[in-house]
């Protein structure tokens, strides 16, 4: 197994034995300075990497409502969005044990207090949930499959007119994952490209009125 296999699947992890060696990663986003506590074993721990900071500073965020930070990580995204607008209630997810703790730790480090931590996997740690915003840097390395189930099942968790925003790097994505956006909202909106990574989002449609008669005739008719 190559070392690079070997780093990735440690990401995606459910609890990484490896031992823990700590950093700390300083930055600046969407104009505003963040401190994050990062640690091996978890992506990117020695700097922020170019497609999270790609998508953080293209993410659209609603003015109000329920936003998930998918596949959080030591929680950039998650915490930048709470810190942007405290309006904004967010939930941040991870498999990762060791990635939950630290995403915990930096929303108390930002003084962040719209926003918890989940553990679990994918949309499990939220379900039942309706979310307006859905925001993700995907786990690439635990397969295409994967990041594909996580598009085409986030219409189930957005609520009308919500939106999923992925970054993806477009020589592994290619045209798969755009046709995965494309199967799921039937559209497919690049909000940034950058270096080698594009920023995808696709919105989940309000159902019509002309959809809602037809619907409640339906039903009237029934037995």
């Amino acid at each position: 197994m190559s070392e690079r296999r070997s780093s990735a699947e440690h990401y995606f992890s459910e609890n990484p034995k490896s031992s823990v060696k700590y950093g700390l990663i300083q930055t600046l986003l969407r104009g505003r300075r963040f401190v994050f506590v990062t640690a091996s074993s978890v992506f990117s721990k020695k700097r922020l990497d170019t497609g999270t900071r790609l998508l953080i500073e293209n993410m659209s965020l609603p003015g109000k409502g329920l936003i998930l930070d998918l596949g959080c990580g030591y929680g950039a995204v998650g915490v930048t969005a709470a810190r942007l607008n405290p309006s904004l209630n967010v939930i941040m997810t991870d498999v990762n044990a060791r990635a939950v703790r630290l995403a915990q730790e930096n929303i108390t480090r930002n003084k962040v207090t719209n926003a918890e931590v989940r553990q679990g996997y994918l949309y499990e740690p939220v379900k039942g949930l309706k979310f307006n915003c859905v925001l993700s840097n995907p786990p690439v390395s635990a397969g295409l499959g994967t990041v594909i189930g996580l598009i085409g099942d986030a219409p189930q968790v957005l609520s009308p007119g919500g939106s999923l925003q992925v970054v993806v790097r477009s020589k592994i994505s290619g045209k798969k994952l755009p046709s995965a956006f494309e199967s799921a909202f039937g559209h497919c909106k690049i909000l940034a490209r950058q270096s080698g990574y594009r920023v995808l989002m696709g919105e989940k449609q309000y159902r019509s009125k002309h959809t809602e008669v037809h619907y409640r005739s339906a039903s009237s008719n029934s037995p």
